[in-house]
């Protein structure tokens, strides 16, 4: 192998800041220890997050439509908080540092929780099996906690999806084909943690106690730190490339300031470095696009851009900068249909679990009682299905037909996630028909278990793990791929914001829901007793809502222009 060839052309260096060897580093000899410390972090964040709304009913005794209220604030900030830790990654730290630091306070935040809810000042008192009272400050701490884990998480989330794709040279064509893979295999970790989380620790919350169900979450973040650190001496590792706010605000500037130029009829006109390397460290240049045609006035050459000898960044930028900003705002449509997604997808966590509890959660004929929340296994186990059946068998069978590399697009893949999201809604609604029609039969309004077997909430669940398997896995992909360079972690932390702001739109709509629906002295959609509620109004409402999100999201897709890059990194 020639001397050239032994070291990667991405920009990655080895943990000593030296060129990356092919050979001695990333690819799959790196990954295990990031998915390792994935499928361990996400059981720690499902172990403790599955059950939640159970325990801020039954040991915080807050009512049921608050509950539901403050689980998703906090879900929908686990998801915001990633804007600040890609944010670190992308200008100073680097996806590793960030890693590192942001999973000690993670670990902080688990073991507060934990002692929240096992030491005698701090854990709820209670009176029997899940009545309990809290006072005021044992509840702050529980949610001191909780909003740390939150924090913890933002710095994690943006940088490991990305991290473990950064371990594969884009410039090498056999790498790179095995990127695709990766992402699959990550979301295939995560759920294997989640499998662990909705079924083993789910059972020790409800049959053991809170305090050994938050323990040992906590315990599985110690060992995911432990994974993550393992591979240090594999990994390939970016360059941070300076904040990318800040280059962002630039274009901006320089463009207004440029508001009366006009733009040359010839592109390649524009201001650009006349090397093959990029201006801004960790990127490659970007070739010219025609949208935006305004933020062109930014690379606009005009005599007193060097005045004084030196170019000033906020009155001329390089096209590959203003390239970097049109790319962000081209993601944005595509970003924004995922927020109704989100909303479906945070509904496992919620009002399924309230649905359970109004149903038959015994085992045949026996005293043992699922818990609630253990049903979302059957998401797990349909992502655990459905990822090798994509991988193996749906993508060669779809390249026959569409030509494409991967069988879908990545924007195909994330609409076939969409549609079939629509009926997971629709299923959950029947289910609450069905069940209110039973309750209405036997007139067991004041009783809580019905006949009807808690079994009964699979398919919904599954539809979902199916969902997840093109919409989430394809978002991943798609916004690291056409993400500029060195806005990775910034873009794939705009990704998971989605997952945030479908939490908070599931919380407006329920607040919106209830003032409309309580209105003249009525019980409303969501009651604290479901069997006079409409439950399945709300999820037809979301059913409907998916519809039409679809239908935005096949408009925003025709449209979309995929990115070009050329040159090499810097």
């Amino acid at each position: 192998m020639a001397e050239e060839d032994k070291y990667t052309k991405d920009g990655t260096v080895d943990y000593r800041n030296n060129p990356a060897n092919k050979k001695k580093t990333g690819t799959w000899k790196a990954c295990p220890f990031i998915l390792g410390n994935e499928c361990c972090e996400r059981l720690a964040y499902y172990g403790m997050s599955s059950n939640l709304l159970l325990y801020f009913t039954n040991q915080l005794n807050q009512h049921s439509a608050t509950a539901s209220k403050n689980l998703s604030n906090w879900s929908g900030t686990c998801y915001v908080m990633p804007l600040v830790g890609a944010f670190l990654a992308d200008a100073y730290l680097g996806r590793y540092w960030t890693i590192a630091t942001f999973s000690i306070i993670y670990v902080l935040g688990m073991t507060l929780l934990t002692l929240s809810a096992s030491a005698p000042r701090l854990r709820p008192t209670c009176y029997k099996k899940d009545v309990c009272h809290a006072t005021e400050s044992q509840t702050a701490v529980c949610f001191v906690a909780l909003y740390m884990v939150a924090l913890g998480t933002g710095g994690i989330k943006p940088c490991v999806s990305s991290y473990g794709a950064d371990q594969f040279d884009d410039a090498n064509a056999i790498e790179k084909g095995h990127k695709s893979s990766f992402f699959n295999w990550f979301y295939f970790s995560i759920n294997i943690g989640a499998l662990i989380a909705s079924s083993v620790l789910v059972w020790i919350q409800v049959n053991i106690g809170w305090g050994w169900g938050f323990g040992v979450p906590a315990a599985a973040m110690a060992v995911a730190v432990a994974f993550f650190f393992s591979g240090t001496r594999l990994y390939r590792y970016q360059k941070p490339g300076g904040s990318p706010l800040t280059r962002l605000s630039q274009v901006v500037v320089a463009s207004l300031r440029k508001h009366h130029v006009d733009v040359p009829a010839d592109k390649s006109l524009l201001y650009e470095k006349s090397d093959e390397e990029s201006a801004i460290v960790g990127s490659r240049k970007l070739d010219h696009t025609n949208e935006f045609c305004f933020l062109d006035k930014a690379a606009v050459q005009i005599q007193s851009d060097d005045s004084k000898g030196s170019m000033d960044p906020w009155r001329l930028c390089t096209v590959t900068q203003v390239e970097e900003l049109k790319g962000i705002i081209r993601l944005l449509p595509v970003w924004a249909t995922g927020i109704v997604f989100s909303a479906v997808y945070a509904q496992m966590g919620n009002l399924f679990l309230l649905q359970a509890e109004y149903m038959n959660a015994r085992l045949g004929k026996s005293n043992f009682k699922i818990p609630e929340a253990s049903l979302a296994i059957f998401d797990t186990l349909s992502v655990i299905f459905w990822v090798p059946v994509y991988d193996q068998f749906i993508i060669p069978i779809t390249r026959k037909f569409t030509g494409h590399k991967n069988g879908l697009s990545q924007l195909q893949r994330i609409g076939t996630g969409l549609f079939i999201s629509i009926f997971a809604m629709i299923s959950a609604g029947i289910l609450e028909i069905v069940r209110l029609g039973i309750v209405k039969r036997d007139d067991s309004y004041g009783v809580k278990e019905s006949p009807i077997s808690i079994f009964w909430q699979v398919p919904q669940y599954f539809i979902i793990g199916c969902a997840e398997v093109f919409t989430n896995i394809g978002q991943l992909e798609f916004f690291y791929e056409q993400a500029p360079d060195s806005m990775r972690s910034l873009c794939a932390a705009l990704s998971l914001t989605t997952t945030a702001l479908g939490s908070y739109l599931s919380s407006l709509l329920v607040t919106i829901v209830m003032d409309m629906s309580t209105r003249n002295g009525k019980r409303g959609w969501i009651p604290d007793n479901l069997n006079y509620g409409h439950l399945h109004y709300f999820f037809l409402l979301l059913a409907v809502l998916s519809a039409l999100n679809l239908g935005a999201f096949i408009v925003v897709a025709k449209r979309y222009t995929y990115k070009k890059a050329v040159g090499a990194l810097r």
